[in-house]
């Protein structure tokens, strides 16, 4: 490449290189050229081709997010991977070209680990807007975003775990660690794998969960005896965002080894009961209509059930059960304390002396004849 340039630009440069010995200069020249050359077409087709491809991919939604957010990735990696090019064919001569050789190529391996986690991250965010939660009826977009996240993590480990171990195999000392490594992922390697069993098995139940789905984001759950809903699920844990604001955060692996309540698995409804120990002599026919209206005034109730049972009784009171139906948890929770409240205030005012009491009986003293005397 030196011979295509002109004297005056050589001259300069050639001076610059004086340290080297004289049989290396013009390839170390020739080398610094090409790499400059490179560079100067990574940078002119980012410049100038990206945006060609954007607009031809403007009503593509996955191809236009691919390429945004693969941008700098991609050009990186063409750069690296150019480079590989160029020192393969270096002179034999120049005694630095194998360390700089080996250096690209640990380059060009991350970056092209970071150029692939990238493009899973890009479709799995495509996918994720496409599928908006916040709809009414969001069952389904909440198992789309579920699945797309947990899985586009899984595959992003797995990305950065083969990336590492091949990085690992071009150093010789290091090359039975990374191929360890790799064995870790499934192929092999019964020591490195059985040290390797808390990442794999949180992996593994991260797929499990992305493929079976007994928990989705936003689902209502109860997880050690807490109250609250799927805020994040990550490669390795799940974040439950309690109702008072508090975080509980578990392992994967919890939800696949032990049971828990989902409230949202199939759909959000949910019945709510209301308990009452009432006096025997409350009758039940007003107190039915009163919670058949209380119902039709509240917001909450979603017009499917409204029942009012005696469920139990013991020698003071009986227990009255109101069942009511929401469209979901935080709603039937509400419903609850209204109902109680509205019908608590009903008998208050119409039966107040049909509220559970304890009832005593007094009986005369029979008097001794001897004290009346």
């Amino acid at each position: 490449m030196t011979d295509l340039l002109p004297d005056w630009v050589v001259s300069p440069l050639m001076t610059l290189l004086g340290w080297l010995p004289e049989s290396q200069k013009y390839a170390w020249l020739d080398v610094a050229l090409q790499v400059l050359l490179i560079l100067l077409i990574v940078l002119a087709g980012d410049r100038f081709g990206m945006p060609v491809l954007q607009r031809l991919a403007r009503h593509l939604p996955f191809s236009r997010r691919l390429l945004v957010q693969c941008r700098r990735a991609l050009r990186v990696a063409a750069f690296f991977l150019l480079l590989q090019i160029v020192f393969r064919d270096t002179d034999p001569r120049l005694h630095l070209s194998p360390l700089l050789l080996h250096l690209t190529a640990l380059l060009t391996i991350a970056s092209l680990t970071w150029l692939s986690s990238r493009a899973v991250q890009s479709i799995a965010d495509t996918i994720v807007e496409r599928n908006p939660i916040n709809l009414t009826d969001n069952l389904a977009a909440r198992r789309v975003h579920t699945q797309t996240r947990v899985l586009a993590r899984s595959v992003n480990v797995l990305i950065i775990l083969v990336g590492t171990g091949m990085a690992l195999m071009t150093l010789p000392l290091l090359r039975q660690i990374g191929t360890s490594l790799l064995a870790s992922a499934g192929v092999a390697g019964l020591i490195v794998g059985f040290a390797a069993k808390p990442v794999l098995g949180n992996l593994l139940a991260g797929l499990q969960l992305a493929i079976s789905q007994p928990i989705r984001l936003d689902d209502v759950v109860i997880v050690e005896n807490e109250w609250g809903q799927i805020e994040e699920i990550t490669g390795t844990y799940v974040v439950v965002r309690i109702w008072d604001q508090r975080r509980l955060i578990v392992p994967l692996q919890w939800f696949i080894e032990h049971p828990f309540q989902n409230w949202t698995r199939n759909s959000a409804e949910l019945l709510g009961v209301v308990m009452l120990w009432v006096d025997y002599r409350l009758p039940l026919e007003p107190l039915r209509a009163e919670a058949q209206r209380l119902c039709r005034t509240f917001q909450e109730w979603d017009g499917r059930v409204c029942v009012v049972q005696v469920t139990e009784t013991n020698e003071r009171a009986m227990q009255v059960r109101i069942l009511v139906s929401a469209p979901d948890s935080p709603r039937t929770f509400d419903l609850r304390c209204k109902m109680r409240e509205g019908l608590l205030d009903f008998i208050q005012r119409q039966y107040p002396d049909c509220l559970p009491r304890v009832r005593g009986e007094t009986v005369g003293a029979v008097m001794n004849p001897e004290i009346q005397r």
